[in-house]
């Protein structure tokens, strides 16, 4: 049966638009000023300007450069510290001034806490568990709960034993193999994180399996979230594909199951030493005790605790690279934090934690070095969840926003004239005691731990941990500038970095390790010995 033919709606109008000339135009006219007005009424003419792109690209060929911190705070000059990026049609929001991270990401934080669709590197390779990539939502606050329950500042003291063992550790190799100065900053930071998250003795190389197996699934995941590594993230529905037609999906897969039984096993090992009566302190044991009260499940707790290893280890060794560069670079600012720490501590016993909260020297020089060379130039991004307006500048719903933490922490207007160079000075007041930086940073100094809900959870465990190491480095010995065979000094690199897409690094450079005195050597010996490592 055929249906009944519906009335031609569209051939008649144009047969009447045809033949009347003036109706044709009014209505074109009509048309346009309905499209004049629409436009000039929405709130899309009111975002942030930014640079010109091309067709569906966007900025895409303009953002090749390996220090595209730095292009972006040239752009800040030209188009202001908010402004729009286009990457493949997204378009995303740079921010580089204090006031616009605090507003936005500080202040509205409960708006702009989210994180950017990651399906290969968050949802399959790592099960949605890595909770940096995790989405505002309740998982994400279960780990959260959980990773704060072990790290904050409150009882953090407990991990002090492992952090002092392991920073002995370092010095009294250092000592006795100054030329490896590098893998001892590396040994110490994996060993020392692997320690407190589970109960690990201290580790004899940082090439140990276990590390080697967490750094393996740090790069794979690093890798898989880059711009541009797999398709699925510009047409998500290619998420559909069955996984024997697509290897990015087997490979996920693959990892994701491997790599859960992997970490589960170390995580049920802290239990079973639990059971078995072993109440030593470590964020694995505090975990499995409050799981039951946060509903947190074992995998989760697993998960959780090997991102706290990946997002602190690496990091604690690159910042310590970076101060080595910066006490050779500046020896002013070194022989400064070896006369307060003689001053505070003496040479007839080593530093121990008693000692930091009268070393603000050192502490100044702990916020100078993330300050002066963040370990990455970018923070992590942020979502937006409600439409939003910043100084007249329209934020729609799932806006993500790039803070340009090097900007920020090279602000020429909160930092002064001398922002590039290294000078702890800047962190004490007249009477040489540690005062807050801009009001932005809060009690940080810098912008390096994050913003807003997503800061760094681990943050005071960090700081902990390198005031030990820099105290006794500098209790202990001297670092000088490495020299060729014919005793030349070698010139220092601080502008070059090296990126590897995790973290920056200085290019590579030598240290010449002096210590101060045979007394000194002994006495870090006999302190080692003591700990029983």
């Amino acid at each position: 049966m055929s249906l009944p033919a519906l009335p031609d709606f569209a051939s008649g109008s144009l047969e009447l638009i045809t033949e009347h000339p003036v109706l044709a135009f009014t209505a074109a006219l009509g048309l346009a000023a309905y499209s004049i007005v629409g436009y000039a009424k929405s709130p899309y003419r009111q975002l942030p300007p930014g640079p010109k792109g091309v067709p569906l690209l966007g900025n895409v060929f303009q953002l090749t450069k390996d220090t595209q911190w730095l292009l972006f705070s040239d752009w800040a000059k030209k188009y202001g510290d908010v402004f729009t990026i286009d990457v493949l049609g997204q378009k995303m929001v740079v921010l580089n001034s204090h006031k616009a991270v605090h507003e936005i990401l500080d202040v509205r934080a409960s708006n702009t806490s989210d994180r950017p669709r990651c399906i290969v590197a968050s949802e399959t390779l790592t099960g949605g568990l890595i909770i940096i990539f995790t989405h505002y939502n309740a998982l994400w606050r279960r780990l959260r709960k959980a990773a704060h329950e072990s790290l904050n500042k409150g009882v953090i003291h407990r991990y002090q034993p492992i952090q002092y063992t392991e920073a002995l550790i370092m010095a009294d190799s250092m000592v006795a193999q100054p030329a490896h100065w590098k893998s001892h900053l590396h040994r110490n930071a994996a060993s020392a994180a692997m320690g407190i998250i589970y109960d690990h003795p201290p580790l004899k190389s940082e090439f140990d399996p276990a590390v080697q197996k967490i750094n393996d699934m740090a790069t794979r995941m690093s890798k898989a979230g880059m711009p541009g590594a797999h398709l699925v993230e510009v047409l998500p529905i290619l998420r559909y594909v069955p996984a024997r037609f697509a290897k990015w999906k087997r490979e996920a897969q693959h990892w994701f199951k491997h790599d859960s039984e992997f970490l589960e096993g170390l995580f049920n090992d802290v239990r079973r030493r639990m059971d078995e009566g072993d109440n030593r302190p470590s964020i694995a044991a505090t975990m499995i005790a409050e799981s039951e009260r946060l509903g947190t499940s074992e995998r989760e707790n697993a998960w959780a605790a090997a991102t706290m290893y990946a997002a602190g280890a690496e990091t604690t060794a690159s910042v310590m690279t970076w101060w080595f560069l910066a006490m050779v670079a500046f020896p002013e600012h070194q022989r400064r934090a070896q006369e307060e720490i003689d001053r505070v501590v003496g040479r007839s016993r080593v530093p121990t934690f008693s000692d930091i909260d009268s070393l603000h020297y050192t502490q100044a020089m702990i916020r100078e070095t993330m300050r002066w060379r963040p370990v990455a130039p970018f923070s992590m991004p942020h979502v937006s969840v409600e439409d939003d307006y910043f100084e007249g500048m329209f934020l729609p719903k799932g806006t993500t926003f790039i803070p340009n933490v090097w900007a920020l922490n090279h602000d020429l207007n909160e930092y002064g004239p001398d922002a590039g160079d290294f000078n702890p000075q800047r962190f004490l007041d007249s009477q040489g005691k540690l005062k807050n930086g801009p009001a932005a940073t809060r009690d940080d100094g810098h912008f390096t731990f994050g913003f807003g809900r997503r800061i760094c959870v681990g943050k005071h465990l960090a700081m902990q941990a390198l005031a030990m190491n820099m105290a006794l480095v500098l209790w202990a010995m001297n670092l000088r500038p490495g020299k060729d065979a014919n005793g030349i000094v070698k010139p220092l690199n601080l502008d070059d970095v090296v990126n590897n897409g995790l973290i920056l690094r200085p290019v590579p450079f030598d240290v010449h390790v002096e210590i101060r005195s045979a007394e000194a050597a002994s006495m870090l010996r006999e302190e080692r010995e003591r700990t029983g490592y």
